[in-house]
């Protein structure tokens, strides 16, 4: 972890994979990314939609709402009905103009607007989302105009009151604060304003925004201070198509421009037909078969492919493989067939089975060495305070595995006679016999502990080590098998394409029952950054082999991953490896180390990742008193 990586950053996980999610499917590209930005937009050229920090607010539903009805305006709107040539020549000449702020916040607000009204009538269910939204615009254009008429901003005045005026949930709205020059532009401006809610495409806002601008430039010289919204669509001048989706759609063409040179007289050609057939699919009529390929990459050739061509009555260019297909009664290749798409999809995503944002991340496992006779003098020392907390907590487990073994069990069909005879009386159907329980008496359970060794560890790490011993003491009492992994990334050797993860294994599953590799737990040291992501997943890989009923790994850390190129999406990417792990029976609990008092930034973040599995140490002192009832309950679980 590294301090003030995000000050006043919020990051909420589950929102954030919704609004991935909306973006992929609204969108149909699996690999468009949605972000957070000053402001929302279409970014193509690096592939990703974005949505507008306005949003960030306290209400959930405010931010859930903006954030959502951003994604649909680009996705739905800006990417289909959004006229890509319209858009290429307007900002040229707003580019030219003496308010080029005004006139590109005044388009992208009169183009949402437009939107908005398609998305609504192609998608009723995002009414609710968009009332949210303007509701909230009314709000914060109204704070904004105050602001303004104070600071003396005109044009950023005027500009709200346009905004306030196509927001209004009422006709003619009245703005007793505004400046009466800024009141007087905008009545002049209204017939135009008002015009917006006929337009029929970009090119009707366009003509609607350069009237706006061009009776505004007669009274105002400065251009906007403010900045409200931004262009709708990036790199504008990169696209060829008419719209975004069908720039995203479209096919390249060939990288090169060289023909292969034929000499038709020492051409050798054959006229040969080429048919399929299959007994239990026979088609007497099948004449010809053709196989046509795109390519991009290639030389040019005077074969026929690409356009139109002369065609007699034999041609059946696929028509004859599609329209005679039939069900084969021989093997049944359907599973193969499924499994080879999987395999394919699964490749699509990358290289890395462990996220894009870890693709070159690299597992380094370091072995621990024979503790020395300090180590093992500290060690004995930790062992003894905690000797108390950890005989309770064994007892009270034995105790209970116990009872279980030897509580019968009730209200049987067969078994032995009961003494309770009452419901042979009372009862249609009497269950008055029981057994006694053969459950066993070991528990089905298995435990990872992963410690966060990065830098900012350096004043907690050995306390850390005290609830350490807690856990590797009781857990070897009880004959649970269990390991202990230090976690960090070497920011020192980091490369490109180069990140290397280290996990100081210092006591694994295999380990167990040894009575002596305790002291190895003084080994942990506070190193370099943490990947948690990576490592849990990694983390997850063990446990999952593992054959116990019970899996659990417990984390940890004192805050937010932090590691190379892993700063804005290292939460929301730990957070999918906790939930990837859950989701294959692996208890995951957050233990969050603070250094002191637990702040409310703490909190979210740890929330945000392990939800309500997350326990928080206002002290590391207080790990052992904090630890233990969260293993008594864990151990419990697995009873």
């Amino acid at each position: 972890m590294k301090y003030n990586r995000w000050v006043d950053t919020k990051i909420d996980t589950n929102l954030y994979r919704q609004l991935q999610d909306l973006t992929t499917v609204l969108s149909g590209q699996p690999d468009l990314l949605f972000e957070y930005s000053y402001g929302s937009y279409m970014d193509i050229v690096n592939g990703k939609v974005t949505g507008s920090r306005l949003w960030d607010v306290e209400k959930h539903q405010i931010r859930e709402s903006g954030y959502k009805t951003d994604v649909f305006l680009r996705t739905i709107g800006t990417m289909y009905y959004s006229s890509v040539p319209d858009l290429k020549m307007y900002a040229d000449k707003r580019n030219h103009s003496m308010l080029p702020k005004f006139s590109s916040q005044l388009f992208t607000l009169l183009e949402d607007l437009r939107l908005e009204d398609l998305i609504k009538k192609v998608r009723p269910g995002t009414e609710k989302d968009f009332s949210i939204r303007n509701h909230f615009m009314r709000h914060y254009f109204g704070t904004q105009l105050a602001t303004n008429v104070t600071r003396s901003y005109t044009l950023s005045e005027l500009f709200c009151l346009i905004s306030l005026t196509l927001y209004a949930n009422q006709p003619d709205p009245y703005f007793p604060k505004a400046n009466e020059g800024r009141l007087n532009l905008l009545e002049k401006l209204k017939p135009s304003i008002y015009s917006v809610f006929e337009a029929k495409n970009t090119k009707d806002i366009i003509h609607i925004v350069e009237h706006i601008v061009l009776q505004t430039e007669l009274y105002e010289e400065e251009d906007m201070i403010n900045d409200y919204f931004v262009f709708p669509i990036a790199y504008l001048e990169t696209l060829e198509e008419n719209t975004l989706f069908d720039e995203l759609t479209r096919t390249d063409k060939l990288a090169n421009e060289d023909k292969e040179e034929i000499d038709e007289d020492n051409n050798e050609y054959m006229d040969q037909r080429f048919s399929t057939w299959h007994r239990e699919n026979q088609n007497s009529d099948r004449k010809q078969n053709f196989l046509q390929f795109e390519m991009e990459v290639g030389t040019k050739t005077n074969l026929m492919g690409g356009g139109t061509r002369e065609t007699d009555d034999a041609d059946q260019a696929m028509g004859t493989v599609q329209g005679a297909s039939g069900k084969s009664d021989k093997n049944d290749y359907s599973e193969l067939e499924s499994l080879e798409r999987e395999t394919n999809k699964d490749a699509s995503k990358g290289d890395s089975p462990y996220g894009e944002e870890n693709k070159d991340a690299i597992a380094i496992r370091k072995e621990a060495h024979p503790p020395s006779k300090a180590d093992k003098e500290v060690y004995h020392a930790y062992a003894s305070d905690i000797e108390a907390a950890k005989r309770k907590l064994a007892t009270t487990i034995k105790k209970t595995l116990e009872h279980k073994m030897n509580a019968p069990r009730k209200d049987l069909v067969i078994g032995r006679l009961s003494k309770k005879l009452m419901p042979l009386v009372i009862d249609e159907n009497p269950r008055v016999f029981y057994k006694k329980s053969e459950e066993s008496n070991e528990i089905d359970a298995v435990f990872t502990l992963l410690v966060d060794c990065s830098a900012s560890m350096h004043n907690k790490m050995e306390e850390t080590k005290r609830g350490i011993v807690l856990f590797h003491e009781v857990l070897k009492q009880l004959k649970i098998p269990h390991s202990i992994v230090g976690f960090w990334e070497d920011a020192n050797e980091v490369k490109k394409n180069y990140q290397p993860n280290y996990f100081h294994l210092i006591h694994t599953h295999a380990d167990f029952p040894s009575q002596t590799s305790g002291a190895k737990i003084m080994q942990l040291e506070p190193e370099e950054d943490n990947r948690d992501g990576f490592s849990i997943r990694i983390m997850t890989e063990d446990l999952a082999k593992r054959r116990e009923k019970h899996k659990f790994l417990l984390v940890f850390s004192d805050g937010e991953p932090a590691a190379a190129n892993y700063d804005q999406n290292g939460i929301v990417d730990t957070n999918i490896a906790v939930t990837e792990a859950r989701n294959k029976g692996i208890d995951v609990v957050g233990m969050f180390l603070a250094d002191g008092e637990i702040d409310e930034q703490d909190d979210t973040t740890m929330k945000n990742i392990y939800g309500k599995e997350r326990v928080m140490i206002p002290n590391v002192s207080e790990l052992p008193e904090h630890f233990a009832p969260i293993l008594k309950k864990l151990l419990f679980k697995s009873i």
